[in-house]
């Protein structure tokens, strides 16, 4: 399912479970969680990232990674969130998620710059299912409105 998400630079199409996005959208609206993303991990990581790099990384890359963690379920399940946060298993999850989305990441963009059929193949996904062109066409429209705006 996708889902649009508010960030100062727009809205930014992201697979989410159903799960996340209620979550996210009882707990802020769908507009809220991501800022709140946004500026605090702003302060963590050095570099040419925008916003959106920074807030994928976070909600979906290392977020996605931990939630296929039974060992994290489990434990969420029986304990406090103050109880959870303390955890050594959360620790040291957070660095396996950010170890295996380091490799899955380089192995995918290793493939996709070795090999046309691959870089074809992210284009139908991208065009088809994911939406980027509806996507681009709406922040477009909505920097277009917010132009608008500036100017009266």
């Amino acid at each position: 399912m996708f889902h649009r998400l508010q960030s100062p630079l727009g809205s930014l199409t992201s697979q989410e479970s159903q799960s996340e996005s209620r979550s996210e959208t009882n707990q802020s609206n769908g507009r809220k969680a991501p800022l709140t993303i946004i500026a605090k991990v702003n302060d963590l990581f050095e570099g040419d990232l925008t916003d959106d790099d920074q807030l994928v990384y976070v909600n979906n890359v290392i977020k996605g990674k931990l939630l296929e963690s039974e060992e994290l379920i489990l434990q969420a399940s029986n304990n406090t969130k103050a109880q959870f946060a303390s955890s050594p298993t959360l620790s040291k999850e957070i660095m396996n998620a950010v170890m295996d989305a380091l490799a899955a990441h380089t192995t995918m963009s290793r493939q996709a710059i070795d090999s046309e059929k691959v870089r074809e193949g992210l284009k139908d996904v991208l065009l088809g299912p994911a939406q980027l062109y509806e996507a681009l066409r709406d922040r477009g429209v909505q920097q277009g409105q917010e132009a608008d705006q500036a100017n009266r």
